[in-house]
């Protein structure tokens, strides 16, 4: 068995808005964040964290935030992207990490509806999806409640036997 380990960090500014969607998941505030996407930040880190692992770039490098077409997007496509790539190379994920961090909105109640959209979008048992949350004990722009963020780490495997040049 192959391993690798990609680590990823996103981070919005809070806006307008009534909700921010974490993990797939809307969940309801009363602010949105300043994205070109929905914003996503646990699944932009994620995708971060899967494509670092098979070090090919960044989410920016595969959604530039200056093309049109990715305005507005869901980030659960910016996911089904990677784990293309990743089912191309012989990957697949064998677990995830993702911490939250910020003041608000409390993401506790909205975590075992992130891990049950996460684990089936990588089609991977919700056991192997972990979503944790912290504060920054208000300190720094989450702490004064001017943005959220996130960092994700993600595990790979390949059997021996797949392609051995991807």
């Amino acid at each position: 068995m192959t391993m690798r380990i990609g680590q990823g960090f996103d981070v919005h500014a809070f806006g307008a808005g009534d909700h921010v969607m974490l993990g797939g998941v809307r969940v309801p505030h009363f602010r949105g964040v300043l994205a070109h996407s929905d914003g996503d930040v646990v699944l932009h880190a994620l995708c971060d964290a899967m494509l670092g692992a098979l070090a090919l770039g960044d989410i920016g490098r595969h959604f530039p935030p200056s093309d049109p077409q990715w305005k507005d997007a869901d980030s659960r496509a910016f996911v089904r992207h990677c784990m293309a790539l990743l089912a191309e190379r012989g990957w697949r994920v064998g677990n995830l990490d993702v911490t939250v961090i910020c003041e608000r909105p409390k993401v506790g109640p909205h975590v075992p509806a992130m891990r049950q959209c996460i684990a089936a979008d990588l089609g991977i048992d919700v056991d192997a999806v972990s979503i944790k949350a912290t504060t920054s004990e208000s300190l720094g722009f989450t702490g004064r409640g001017e943005g959220i963020a996130a960092q994700a780490i993600c595990l790979l495997l390949r059997d021996a036997d797949a392609r051995a040049d991807a």
